[in-house]
């Protein structure tokens, strides 16, 4: 079980200035999953609890010269935890800035190693950081668990194909900050959030108590996916009402879900992505949020990266 490859200056950039900074927001440990083709960060997949979280990328938007082999097709995966590895990859790229021309001008290279420890018998397995200088080396070590069997790899493989199932319906969020000042104000109130997505492009948001309704709608947003026109009388009706009536014509979905949860999953902003969705998948198995990252200078989605959250729900509302 072999992997190595060296970090591109766009793979830095990319790791230690967004993604690292918001997967650590999600959970202190994460799956790390390496094919021949694509490296994927993956928080709670196996475990419905918390929020599950679904980083990826090619191999060309983090690496060059990147060479991976296993018995089990050439997958790698293993747990690690965000925060070690970030400041790893943080202190290397000061290095490499420190003693070269730019963060990749003395060659980052990153590999799985087995390393004898001060207090072990056994060798350890490690994420290794190596920069060579002229005259020296300098390196730095994420310990990692042990590399998962063929039946984990296999299992946390499955429960990734089933995370990638997307809604039928998305609705562009219009300003994640926004959101994320809504959610702080919310947390106040209670810990239960309802949440409504219709075809219409209407986004509704409320959290109930027995002495407090606070709630927000944001109506005609973009629609990726299945689309239905607003009905003209419910123009000036309340928006808990409209939300109400489109769930009863099949228009709309409701689900129920955790204001901590939904708030972590707002923490994603920091990845900087250029655009955010959310949907409810079928049946409200679960609230999504979607983000979508364009060609820098373009409008155009860049493909070799993508992340997208889900939320478990609590209460599966109406569907």
């Amino acid at each position: 079980m072999k992997f190595k490859a060296f970090l591109t200056e766009n793979g830095v950039n990319l790791l230690e200035k967004r993604f690292l900074p918001a997967l650590d927001k999600m959970g202190k440990i994460c799956h790390l999953l390496l094919n021949r083709d694509r490296v994927f960060f993956l928080h709670n997949l196996l475990n419905g609890d918390g929020v599950q979280s679904i980083a990826q990328f090619s191999k060309e938007a983090l690496f060059d010269d990147y060479r991976i082999s296993s018995q089990y097709d050439d997958c790698i995966a293993f747990t690690l935890d965000i925060s070690l590895l970030h400041r790893a990859l943080r202190s290397s790229v000061s290095i490499c800035t420190e003693f070269g021309n730019g963060p990749t001008a003395n060659r980052l290279q990153i590999k799985l190693a087995k390393k004898l420890t001060k207090n072990s018998t056994q060798r350890l397995p490690f994420l290794t950081f190596e920069t060579k200088g002229y005259k020296s080396a300098v390196i730095q070590d994420v310990p990692i668990s042990s590399p998962l069997s063929r039946s984990q790899v296999l299992e946390l493989q499955t429960a990734l194909d089933m995370a990638q199932d997307l809604p039928q319906t998305l609705v562009q969020v219009p300003d994640l900050n926004q959101l994320q000042n809504f959610v702080d104000r919310m947390r106040h109130v209670g810990d239960l959030l309802n949440i409504s997505i219709s075809k219409y492009g209407n986004l509704h948001i409320q959290i109930s108590t027995t002495l407090i309704t606070l709630g927000a709608e944001f109506q005609k947003l973009l629609v990726i996916g299945e689309r239905a026109d607003a009905p003209s009388e419910d123009r000036n009706l309340s928006a808990q009402t409209r939300a109400a009536r489109a769930v009863l014509r099949g228009d709309a979905q409701s689900v129920q879900v955790s204001v901590k949860h939904f708030g972590k999953s707002l923490q994603c902003h920091l990845a900087k992505p250029d655009c955010a969705f959310y949907g409810i998948a079928p049946q409200g198995a679960c609230l999504t949020l979607v983000f979508q990252f364009f060609i820098p200078g373009t409008h155009r989605l860049d493909k070799s990266i993508s992340m997208h959250c889900r939320l478990p729900v609590l209460d599966q509302g109406s569907s």
